[in-house]
């Protein structure tokens, strides 16, 4: 039979979570402790759970729990009837173990005449009374050991699986059995009895104080193992970053990870790693500091060759045109490139500025082939033009033979415009005319 029915335990979890609410605190912690025993006694076979018991359970963590809701729980807890039981126990009455076991029933009315009488019949209870206590009292203090003088988080796990063991060894420790425990049982052996209440307030409370410590400490390694992955992220961000935005975010990160650390308790083995994580990460975080102005300068010289850049792109669009704007874009390249040239080797934004650079310095010489191409073609229409009119006002007079030569050179020059310039296609006009010419005087 369980120690606590499913109807006191509903009762009781429902004012605790009640109480854990009021405490902003440590309420969560102290709720999953109380419910984590509450479970424990309702899980528990054998008598039910006296008031005290049920007390016991959350005195400690939550000293204003209701009364009323106490009373209720206590009220539910009521076993069916002592008839039932001295029934079953009437069955082993036929043998020894039968009246052994009914003999140390946790029934004071049955203990307190034998006690008085033959203490030596409640052995079996007074064995396992030793037993927990003895195993928890030992239990208590690896626990403790383990977790005062922790070195890493496994000194934690392992001195959580203490404490848990010390707790269920308390568990078993019936409170009820303190004023029923015979003197004469201790004196005719030669023990010497020590299990008072005090001592089983103190175990337990200690157990308490383990398991919220525990619970700080495992936290505060959790925290601190978030905090170390989001510092090496920001570091490989960093690292990776190509552009000033992506420096800048992180840049953030990186400060974000550092004040993080500084927020790790102290008091907790995890906040004494983040001292000496925390001295790395402000150390790096300052000599990222020069490099970083370095980065930025770089950011400045690059975001302005590319306004540059992007300017003369705008202007070579639809061609052709004219040499004077030719020579305004080649101006502008030279602006971007002259900027790129501005940045260091020993600057971390070398690398992007030489691989800019040299797509610059190509666009830029693209832009001079279009300038020299614009600038022979205009001038080679401008001549063809000047020997025809020339050619125009002589034909009469001059040999037919040299007028023919005129005519060629006229053509030379016009085939040499080039496509592509702004004069190519009035140049193809007169290349038509002049070939035209040509062949009438060639028949002549």
């Amino acid at each position: 039979m369980a120690r606590l029915t499913d109807r006191a335990f509903e009762i009781l979890r429902a004012e605790v979570d009640k109480c854990a609410a009021a405490d902003s605190l440590a309420g969560d912690v102290y709720r999953r402790m109380v419910i984590k025993r509450l479970e424990k006694l309702r899980l528990q076979n054998g008598t039910f759970a006296s008031r005290e018991e049920i007390r016991d359970t959350f005195k400690d963590e939550f000293p204003n729990f209701s009364e009323q809701a106490l009373k209720a729980a206590v009220k539910a807890n009521r076993p069916p009837g002592l008839f039932g039981k001295i029934i079953f126990a009437g069955s082993l009455l036929g043998s020894a173990a039968g009246i052994i076991w009914l003999i140390n029933l946790p029934f004071p009315m049955i203990r307190w005449p034998v006690a008085k009488t033959m203490p030596i019949l409640l052995l079996p209870s007074f064995m396992s009374m030793d037993h927990n206590y003895r195993q928890a009292i030992a239990l208590v203090e690896q626990s403790d050991q383990l977790v005062n003088k922790a070195t890493a988080v496994a000194d934690f796990d392992l001195g959580e699986i203490k404490a848990k063991e010390a707790q269920k060894h308390l568990d078993a420790l019936p409170v009820w059995f303190l004023g029923y425990y015979p003197q004469t049982y201790c004196n005719f052996f030669g023990c010497s009895w020590r299990f008072t209440v005090d001592e089983f307030e103190a175990a337990r409370k200690n157990v308490g104080r383990m398991e919220a410590q525990i619970f700080q400490q495992k936290n505060a390694f959790t925290q601190l193992n978030q905090v170390e992955q989001t510092l090496n992220a920001a570091k490989q961000e960093y690292q990776q970053a190509k552009t000033a935005a992506d420096r800048q975010k992180a840049t953030v990160n990186w400060q974000s990870a550092i004040d993080q650390l500084n927020q790790i308790p102290a008091e907790t083995l995890a906040g004494e790693t983040a001292k000496k994580t925390l001295k790395a990460a402000e150390r790096d975080f300052q000599a990222m500091g020069g490099v970083a102005t370095g980065s930025v300068q770089a950011d400045n010289l690059i975001e302005a060759a590319k306004e540059f850049a992007l300017s003369a792109a705008v202007a070579s669009q639809k061609p052709p045109h004219p040499a004077a704007q030719w020579e305004q874009i080649a101006q502008l390249w030279q602006e971007a490139i002259n900027r790129l040239k501005l940045i260091s080797v020993d600057n971390p934004g070398y690398l992007d500025a030489q691989t800019k650079l040299a797509k610059y310095q190509q666009d830029l010489g693209t832009t001079q082939i279009r300038l020299e191409a614009e600038k022979d073609s205009v001038k080679a229409l401008q001549a063809a033009k000047s020997l025809f009119a020339n050619l125009q006002n002589n034909v009469n007079s001059q040999n037919p033979d040299y007028s023919l030569s005129q005519l060629q050179q006229i053509i030379n020059q016009l085939e040499s415009v080039k496509p592509g310039t702004t004069v190519y296609p009035e140049s193809q006009k007169w290349l038509q005319s002049a070939r035209k010419k040509q062949q009438e005087w060639q028949k002549n």
